[in-house]
């Protein structure tokens, strides 16, 4: 992160970026932690700290729902950490919304731990989705541990978009086969959202 000359206290504001597998959130992540100050706190995807950990990962449902159970409440925690920081932005690679996209059934994640999509909504002030490429325009697997086909992609893409679809201020942001230009699109959305303070460091 780059430094910055504000030093003042911030009222602190959540933003989620999402998308299906694929969607580029990782690269737009580290645009972000080159380009931003220190006021704005990255929060790592809950599902890879614990799949890369050695957290069981099988498609039978018990396991299934055993995992988006442990990712939800992973990410609790990680967003609470960050409201001991001086952050302006704490910006989530996803979101606890997303689980409910990977949920196997039966029932839905948010009857499993105690909450309701609406509160789970409500957790974020701002929602940036990058749209998954099909495999004709960028689709990878470039990520070890990124399992899905893009037939697969697509549709949890679609799921998590219909997820976040009630919330009232959510950014999708278009597969491009300029990724660059979808890449700034996304960090123009988050610049945007800076204290003006912070924009000049931005």
């Amino acid at each position: 992160m780059k430094p910055c000359h504000c030093d003042r206290s911030h009222k602190q504001r959540r933003i989620v970026l999402t998308g299906g597998p694929g969607a580029g959130k990782t690269a737009v992540l580290e645009l972000v932690r080159q380009t931003f100050c220190k006021h704005v706190v990255l929060l790592p995807e809950s599902a890879g700290i614990l799949f890369s950990g050695g957290f069981p990962r099988a498609a039978d449902p018990l396991i299934r729902q055993a995992g988006q159970r442990a990712i939800y409440f992973v990410q609790r925690e990680l967003e609470a950490i960050a409201e001991a920081q001086n952050a302006a932005l704490v910006l989530c690679d996803r979101g606890t919304v997303d689980g409910g996209a990977y949920w196997p059934g039966p029932g839905d994640l948010w009857s499993a731990v105690g909450t309701s999509l609406a509160s789970e909504l409500a957790r974020y002030e701002v929602v940036i989705h990058l749209r998954t490429p099909p495999a004709h325009n960028g689709y990878n697997h470039d990520n070890p541990l990124r399992i899905e086909s893009a037939k697969e992609a697509a549709a949890i893409d679609a799921r998590i978009e219909a997820l976040w679809a009630g919330h009232p201020r959510r950014t999708i942001v278009p597969a491009t086969t300029n990724f660059l230009a979808k890449a700034q699109a996304a960090v123009d959305c988050l610049r945007n959202e800076l204290p003006a303070c912070c924009r000049e460091s931005a």
